[in-house]
C-alpha cells in the first residue's frame, strides 16, 4: 500500500509539536493521546492495526505483534474529510526533538525504539524487530525490543533532550541503549560488554552497550525517558531525594 503523501511543519524548540497538512482523503496514523489540535474537518477514529493490512486477518496480526512492545493493539486514525487543506498536530510526551523521518530516501524502511513512533502517514506499516543474535534478547535492555517501519511515506520519531544523527560508512559505534532512537535496516545490532569487570560495576555506563555497524544512519537521544525519570526520583523528597528546605 503506497503511503499518503503528506506536507508537515515542527514547531518549537525543546518541546517540539509537528503541524501535518492533509489534502482531502488524506490520512495521518498516530500513537493514542499524541494529538495537540485539529482543524474542524478532520475526523478521528481508533482502529485496529496501522491500516496497511488488507482484511481483519492482517489487521489483527499486525495488532498481536505491537503487544509484545508493550504498546497499544490500536492506533488513531486521523483522516481529512472536507473540501480543502486540514491541519492536525501532534505533541511530544516530554522534552526532547521530533525527526522527520522520509521513508523513501533510506531504504523505504528503519528500525526504531519502541516508544520513539510518534505518527506517520496512512501506509506505513509497523512491526516488531527483534535482534538476530540472542546476545540482544538477554541484554538489552530499552534496546532489545524495537520497531520496524516499513513504507515510502514520512515518518516522525521523538527523541528525548537533543537528536545527534550519525552517518556510518562501515566502521562500528558503541551506544548506551537507551540513547538510541533509531537506525536504517541495514545497519547491524547487536549487544556486547561494555568493558572490564570494574569499568561494568563502578563506571556507571551499564553493564552493556549497543554495537551498530554498517552503513546508513543512526539517530541518538542525550536524554532518553528513563534517564530523566531516575535524575527526578533521585532528588525527589520522600523518594530517595534530599529534603530541601525554603531559605
Amino acid at each position: 500500500m503506497a503511503s499518503h503523501d503528506i506536507d508537515f511543519e515542527i514547531h518549537g524548540d525543546a518541546l517540539q509539536y509537528v503541524e501535518i497538512e492533509l489534502d482531502p482523503g488524506e490520512t495521518v496514523i498516530a500513537e493514542a493521546g499524541a494529538m495537540l489540535y485539529m482543524d474542524e474537518d478532520i475526523a478521528f477514529e481508533t482502529r485496529l492495526g496501522d491500516g496497511s493490512s488488507i482484511g481483519m486477518m492482517g489487521s489483527l496480526f499486525g495488532a498481536a505483534k505491537r503487544l509484545l512492545t508493550s504498546e497499544s493493539l490500536f492506533l488513531t486514525h486521523f483522516t481529512n474529510e472536507g473540501r480543502g487543506k486540514q491541519k492536525v498536530a501532534f505533541a511530544a510526551p516530554y522534552p526532547g526533538h521530533i525527526v522527520a523521518v522520509d521513508l523513501a530516501s533510506v531504504g523505504g524502511e528503519i528500525v526504531c525504539q519502541k516508544d520513539a513512533f510518534l505518527c506517520a502517514a496512512r501506509g506505513t506499516a509497523l512491526s516488531v524487530a527483534f535482534s538476530k543474535r540472542i546476545g540482544a534478547g538477554f541484554f538489552g535492555g530499552e534496546g532489545f525490543i524495537l520497531q520496524r517501519l516499513k513504507g515510502d511515506g514520512k515518518a516522525f520519531l521523538h527523541a528525548g533532550g537533543s537528536v545527534v544523527e550519525r552517518q556510518l560508512s562501515g566502521e562500528k559505534l558503541r551506544v548506551d541503549t537507551g540513547c538510541l532512537v533509531g537506525f536504517q535496516s541495514g545497519i547491524d545490532y547487536d549487544i556486547g560488554m561494555s568493558g572490564g569487570l570494574r569499568s561494568m560495576l563502578f563506571g556507571g555506563e551499564g553493564m552493556f552497550l549497543a554495537n551498530l555497524r554498517g552503513h546508513g544512519t543512526v539517530w541518538l537521544q542525550s536524554m532518553p525517558l528513563s534517564r530523566l525519570a531516575d535524575r527526578i526520583l533521585e532528588h525527589a523528597p520522600g523518594i530517595g531525594g534530599a529534603e530541601k528546605g525554603e531559605d
